[in-house]
């Protein structure tokens, strides 16, 4: 097994951008919302761009390597996260995940878990992270009315913050932001208000999920400083673990048995150097790491996120 870099899977939005094209020359035409980086779901499938198996899809790669790409410890069924960038020119719908237990009885699959790295900021922009005091009632009689903004918790961000999203907690992004996604592998969402753009809502299903207590804040995180890098631990939970690396001339690392490593790019570029031979990247490229991959070094100035399933 090799590193491995997979296609961008595209997809318009009625709120998309075009910011990506400041990092990326395969954008397709119109407003582009979201780019699926890392994906095996029903709605999208990646694809190896690079190596011996180019072409092939990450559902059939699962098949065929099985462990020893995705780790002893990690059922391949479903896969179980889902890497994107987005890039909202528009206000994203304020929403709201469910958690498994409400998902799997609903909607047949995994409920959402995620979290947000602000890639991107320009001045002044801002994210919704749950709501201020009030009532269930209250909410409900605002959306009718169409004054929900006035029970929103609006938060402005910088390139650099992390977001924590558990389910429950409504949430929106605002325009002028480029951000780094990673969460279960599912596509449910709950819009409650979508500015009157004429899609379908899902209030009754959001109102029975809303966690009204939930706090929106920023993660601080954990600094580990070592000689060539700095390493900050931000999130962990038993879906995920976001850890964020800012590498000033090298680093070592080991792929674990146990479990896959992504890295995504979100600064400057640099080389993976393995066993069998090196693979370049740059901002906005993900490297899937295959469980047996074994000792690897990662040189440039350049910072990584780091993405994996943690053992809970």
């Amino acid at each position: 097994m090799y590193p491995l870099k997979f296609g961008n899977l595209y997809y318009e939005k009625v709120w998309g951008g075009r910011d990506l094209e400041a990092f990326r020359d395969n954008m397709p035409k119109g407003k582009v919302g979201e780019s699926w980086d890392i994906a095996c779901h029903q709605n999208g499938i990646s694809i190896v761009a690079n190596g011996k198996y180019k072409g092939i899809g990450l559902d059939q790669l699962i098949k065929m390597k099985g462990e020893d790409l995705l780790g002893t410890d990690i059922s391949p069924y479903p896969f179980p996260l889902l890497v994107k960038i987005l890039n909202p020119n528009n206000q994203l719908s304020i929403q709201v995940h469910p958690n498994d237990k409400y998902a799997l009885a609903n909607e047949g699959e995994m409920g959402k878990t995620e979290a947000w790295y602000i890639m991107e900021a320009q001045e002044g922009a801002s994210i919704i992270l749950g709501t201020k005091k009030c009532s269930k009632e209250e909410f409900k009689e605002a959306i009718e009315n169409g004054n929900i903004n006035k029970y929103m918790n609006t938060i402005q961000v910088k390139k650099g913050d992390v977001y924590h999203i558990e389910p429950g907690l409504i949430h929106s992004l605002g325009p002028g932001i480029i951000a780094v996604e990673i969460q279960q592998n599912s596509d449910i969402t709950y819009r409650v208000y979508d500015y009157g753009r004429g899609r379908q809502l899902h209030i009754e299903k959001a109102l029975q999920i809303i966690d009204f207590n939930a706090e929106g804040k920023k993660s601080n995180g954990t600094k580990i400083q070592k000689e060539n890098y700095d390493k900050i631990c931000y999130c962990m939970n038993k879906h995920f673990a976001l850890e964020l690396y800012d590498i000033k001339t090298n680093v070592l690392e080991f792929s674990n048995k146990e479990r896959f490593y992504i890295y995504t790019c979100v600064e400057g570029e640099g080389t993976i150097i393995y066993d069998n031979g090196e693979e370049k990247f740059k901002i906005g490229d993900s490297i899937f790491i295959p469980a047996s991959l074994g000792e690897y070094q990662i040189f440039g100035k350049l910072k990584l996120l780091k993405f994996y399933v943690p053992k809970c």
